[in-house]
Parts: structure tokens; C-alpha cells; sequence
């Protein structure tokens, strides 16, 4: 085959997930780490993604025994969000993953440009292996987890009630029904790092590693939890966050009639569902007194 012939190999796979959660586990890095290899001995360490058009990919791809190793890079030129992803590898091939809703689950399709050095059939069974890791890691994920939704009305104005929510005083105050030391180190500006740590009843510090994927003031927060917090060592890969890394945190500020109606929207694995049934509304009372002073 000539260099400029365009051989294009088509894949696919049906998810059994929201497309928010396929989306999710596509595009964070956090997630790709768990799902992008083809085969056990191999295994992605790191991943970097500028999920935007003009962005760029960057995944390091190697054997577990470091025996052989190569990144994989690329430059996005069409993102719609929940839909459709283009982009062109480094040597210049093509890209396209479309996302496709059907009978509640997710079509993913991936159409990409041969190389010409391997057999076509190779390359279709290596991609489609990594297709079929992906929707297996989504599935498991989200049968891990469950949504919660949590609501109250605060007689306060939103503006108000955002800025004591995340002021880090008032912060402090309402979040003690978690944990009586909760804190937060770093910053609430969108795609910023922000801890949230508390200590046992040892003095031992732990927590979560996160970062904000939204924030449109006195509208909308998105927290995304990507790690724990050991001490002073943060966990941002392997078997203790598979499952739960990627977990969101909304926050939904509406006006209504100079008061403020704050939902809460959460993931939880099953582990901790119980105990935010019951603490999340103890929470969401303190932070209402607090705004109604």
C-alpha cells in the first residue's frame, strides 16, 4: 500500500452507561490511565488530554516490563461535547469517535486512518481491544456508583449563599457534620486543584484529591474527584480510586423569589451511599443557618 492510500478501519462498541459517564471516562486522564492498553502486560502511566480544538493528547503507552514503550500523540480539530471527538495522530492520520445514545445505552464509534507498516487485520483487533477495555472499565465504574440528589431552600440571596459556601470560614463551619477538621487548600477557579482534607480521630490527615471542572458564579460548581489524600502523598492512580476517580460534585444555585433553592448532586459507590443519605442534609441545614444570620 502507497504511503498516500487511506485504508480507514471502522470499530465499535455498545456501552451500558449515560453518555455523561462515557464522555467522562473517554476524556479525563484519570480514567484513561485504567482502560488504555490492549492487553495485560501492557499499560498507559500517564495521560495528558487538552479536550479542546487546537488541544493536544499525549499518552505514554509502554509494556509493563519496560521491555518496549511509545506515546501516542495527537491535536484535536473537532470537540462536541458528548458527541463527537476528530483529531490527527502525530503522523498525521485521522481520528473520529462519535458517541451515539441507542435504547439507553451508547454506541462508541472509532473510524481512524491504517498505518502502513502492520497488517490491517492486526491494527483492527489492537484498537478494538482497547475499545472493548474501555467499555469495560465504564461498565464496572458505573455499576459502582449511584447518583444523589439532595435539595433545600435557603432564605438568602444566591449570591450570598455562594460566596458562604466556598468561603473558606463558613466552608469549614457547614462541612463539619463530615468531619469536625474539614478544610480546603487551593483554589475554587475552574480547572484549578483543590484539596478537601480532614483528620481522624489519630490526628492522621487524609482526604480528596480534586479539581473544579466548573464554576459559573451564583449558577453552577462542579467538583471532580480524581484521588486520595494520604499524609502528604497524593493517589491519583491504581486500585485504591478504580471504580470511583472522575466522581462529580455538582452544586446548583437557583433564584427564586430572593431566596435560594441549592441542589446537590453527587456520585457515591456503595460503600459510603448510606452515610450521605444522612449526613448531606445535616450539612445543607448547617449551611442554611449559616446564609439565614
Amino acid at each position: 500500500m502507497k504511503a498516500t492510500d487511506k485504508t480507514t478501519i471502522k470499530i465499535e462498541t455498545l456501552v451500558k452507561a449515560p453518555i455523561e459517564k462515557v464522555w467522562r471516562c473517554w476524556t479525563d486522564p484519570n480514567h484513561i490511565t485504567q482502560w488504555n492498553n490492549a492487553s495485560g502486560d501492557w499499560q498507559t502511566p500517564f495521560a495528558e488530554n487538552d479536550l479542546r480544538v487546537g488541544g493536544k493528547l499525549l499518552f505514554r503507552m509502554e509494556a509493563k516490563d519496560k521491555s518496549a514503550g511509545f506515546d501516542f500523540e495527537g491535536t484535536y480539530d473537532e470537540v462536541i461535547e458528548n458527541q463527537k471527538i476528530v483529531y490527527t495522530i502525530a503522523d498525521g492520520r485521522k481520528v473520529s469517535v462519535t458517541f451515539t445514545e441507542k435504547d439507553n445505552e451508547i454506541m462508541v464509534t472509532e473510524t481512524f486512518e491504517a498505518e502502513n507498516i502492520n497488517p490491517i487485520e492486526m491494527q483492527r483487533d489492537g484498537w478494538q481491544a482497547i475499545l472493548n477495555n474501555f467499555k469495560k472499565h465504564v461498565e464496572n465504574t458505573a455499576s459502582a456508583m449511584s447518583s444523589l440528589h439532595f435539595e433545600i431552600t435557603i432564605n438568602a440571596p444566591v449570591e450570598k449563599v455562594y460566596q458562604l459556601m466556598i468561603s473558606k470560614p463558613t466552608y469549614e463551619e457547614w462541612t463539619k457534620e463530615f468531619n469536625p477538621t474539614s478544610r480546603f487548600e487551593g483554589s475554587w477557579e475552574k480547572g484549578s486543584k483543590i484539596l478537601f482534607i480532614g483528620s481522624d480521630e489519630k490526628g492522621n490527615v487524609g482526604g480528596m484529591v480534586s479539581k473544579i471542572k466548573e464554576n459559573i458564579p451564583n449558577k453552577f460548581i462542579s467538583i471532580e474527584h480524581v484521588g486520595l489524600l494520604h499524609g502528604d502523598k497524593e493517589i491519583t492512580s491504581g486500585p485504591e480510586i478504580e471504580g470511583w476517580a472522575g466522581a462529580l460534585e455538582n452544586y446548583t444555585f437557583t433564584s427564586e423569589n430572593g431566596k435560594t433553592i441549592l441542589a446537590v448532586d453527587t456520585d457515591s459507590n456503595e460503600e459510603y451511599k448510606a452515610y450521605f443519605e444522612e449526613t448531606w442534609p445535616k450539612a445543607l441545614n448547617k449551611l442554611k443557618s449559616i446564609c439565614e444570620q
